[in-house]
Order: C-alpha cells, then structure tokens, then sequence
C-alpha cells in the first residue's frame, strides 16, 4: 500500500486523464442526480406532506386530483366507516399569481385544507395563507397580497412552510372555502358547490382502504406512496433518470476497469520483481484498490464542488435540488463502481509469473 501511494505522489500525471474522466462523470451523476431529486420533491411535496393512511378520490378521476370530486354525502360515508378516525377536505387550484413589484407571474398552486400537513399550521384568516419558500425565488415576501389567477382573487401571504409544492408549483395553503373562492372565480368550467372537495384525507386504524370503497361504491382510495406515484409523470421521470444515472455507472466501472487493466500491463515487469522479493498476489492487489479509491474519491470532490458551483449559478426556475442525501449516494457508488472496475486487473495481477516477467522487462 505504501508502494501504491507513493506512486500517487510522485507520479500523479499517470493518474490524470481517469482522474478528469471520473471527474466529469461525477458531475454528471451529482447533476442528473439533482434534477431528478428537484423534479419529484418539486411534484410531490403537498402530498408527501400530508398525514394520512389513505387518500380517498372519486373512482372516475382515475386517481387525479383535478379530476376528482367527493360531494358531502360521500364524506358523510366515509365517516361512518369503521376504524376511521379523523377525515378533511383537500383541493388544488393551478393559476399564476401577480407579485407586488414583479413583471413576471409567479405559478402558484393553490392548495385547500382541513388537517394540517406536516410542517404546515392550522389553516389561517379566510383570504390569506402559507407560502411555500419556493415563491422566495419569484419575490415573494410575507406580508404579500398576491393576486391569484385571471380574476385576481386577492391572498395575503402570512408565514413560510417548506417541501410543499404541488407539480412544480408553489404551494399556497389556505382554507377550503378561501381555495372553492379561487377555483369557482378562476376556473367556472370547474365549478365547486358548498361542501365539495377534491379527495379526502382519512386517517384511522387498520387496512381502511378497501373498507372506504366497499361502503361509498364510488371512491378509490390509495396509501400517500400510491397517491405520489399517481401524480402525472413522476413515475415515468424517476425511471428514466435512474435507468440513465445506473448506465453511468456502468460507464463509470468500464473506465476504471479499462485504465488499471492497461495500467497492469505497463508494469508487468515491476510486479514480476515485487513477486520474485517475496510480494504477494493479494498485497499488489490492494495497492491497486487503493490507487483506483484514491483516485475516484479525488474526483468525487472535484466533481461535487462544480455541482454545487453549478447549483448556486443556475436560475431558480431549473429544478435543480441537490441533497446531502445524493451527495452520499453519489461517493457510495462512485467507490463501489471503482473497486469494481480496478477488481478486473486481479487476473492480470494473479497470473504474472515473476521469472518470466522480469526476463521479457529485461
């Protein structure tokens, strides 16, 4: 091993060029990484939010909320259900909203509520609401009246939440009556009567689901993880970007395999003398785990400082979200696909016959 470091300090120009490739390619991981982790916390946030054992919608909105429309009678049912124990209303509203002192028009969702998600307090004043941080980005600031939608319902902004976006947009809670006032005011083909929500939010003990519909006829309950896989697209974004951050990977051990494997064939001759003064097999080998770790974990840091250099340098409306949480996983697999990669010089390593080695350097 120490053979294996002091060739990395006297001689890093051997290691450059898989240290620059390595460097981009973690880049790229940490960048894919991000859009994908801004794409869905951006989508997902109101739901992932809430508190609930089920969702409840109407069984022909074909689990969207937009489309779904639970009436008070169904509400009245699902409450009489058996082990349920606590049910609210829940609504959103999709508008651009017009921010004091800003040309652009911030995209704003418009969420109604009774229990309150987590991180978001009791509904506020009827007219006002919770923003969601995001809307920092667009100038909003607290104290704000921002007019929502083409009718320019008027909402007063009252306090910050975080993580509570609904499909990109920034979450505004407020009252269900205050959120039925924008929806009728905004979107008349979508017309709400008094009492009527998009989907409930039911807590309770036991498989409850199932028992909601059996008792409505008419209902369609999911888990939260079931209603934030239904949201459009997020199944088919997280897909796609794994299947492409995985084939990075990929890419990632070929290159690592690649370069120690020609690398092994630059110094069949140094190995052959190691072996004939008694070095073993498994002790070569680890110097070259150790080279290609070294070698990845200094590519990591090269390649985590231009992501985040890149984060703070993009515009806010890139849904770029990079969490500590992808950084660890990036180093993880990054390490795992180089020990990997260095691992197909073993066969090199084991067959190298000290006598003949030594004979054909010479």
């Amino acid at each position: 091993m120490n053979l294996a470091l002091t060739e990395l300090r006297r001689r890093p120009s051997r290691f450059t060029v898989a240290t620059v490739v390595l460097t981009f390619l973690s880049l790229l991981l940490l960048l894919l990484g991000g859009l994908l982790d801004g794409l869905y916390l951006g989508s997902t946030g109101a739901i992932r939010a809430q508190e609930a054992d089920v969702i409840v919608y109407s069984d022909s909105a074909r689990d969207s909320f937009l489309r779904s429309r639970i009436t008070p009678d169904m509400r009245e049912v699902v409450e009489g259900v058996d082990g349920v124990t606590e049910v609210g209303g829940l609504g959103f509203t999709l508008l651009g909203a017009t921010v004091p002192g800003e040309s652009d028009l911030a995209d704003v969702a418009v969420a109604g509520y009774e229990l309150a998600p987590s991180g978001v307090p009791a509904p506020p004043p009827a007219g006002h609401a919770w923003a969601d941080d995001r809307l920092r980005d667009a100038g909003v600031a607290i104290g704000d009246t921002l007019l929502v939608g083409p009718a320019a319902t008027p909402i007063v902004v009252d306090g910050w939440v975080e993580d509570t976006n609904y499909l990109l947009q920034g979450g505004l809670w407020v009252t269900l009556d205050t959120w039925r006032a924008v929806q009728n005011a905004n979107r008349p083909d979508a017309f709400l009567a008094d009492g009527v929500v998009q989907v409930l939010v039911v807590r309770g003990e036991g498989d409850i689901g199932p028992a909601i519909d059996a008792a409505t006829g008419s209902t369609s309950s999911l888990t939260r993880d079931e209603a934030v896989n239904a949201l459009p697209g997020v199944k088919e974004q997280r897909s796609t970007f794994n299947a492409i951050i995985y084939s990075t990977l990929a890419v990632v051990l070929a290159v690592v395999g690649l370069f120690f494997s020609l690398l092994t064939l630059e110094r069949t001759g140094l190995y052959g003398v190691l072996k004939a003064i008694g070095a073993s097999t498994r002790r070569l080998f680890v110097g070259v785990v150790l080279q290609a770790v070294v070698v990845a974990v200094i590519a990591f840091v090269i390649g985590g400082a231009l992501a985040t250099l890149a984060d703070r340098a993009l515009p806010a409306d890139v849904p770029l979200q990079l969490t500590t949480g992808r950084y660890v996983f990036t180093f993880v697999a990054l390490i795992v696909a180089a020990v990997l990669g260095s691992a197909v010089s073993l066969r090199r390593v084991t067959r190298i016959d000290p006598a003949s080695a030594i004979g054909s350097a010479a």
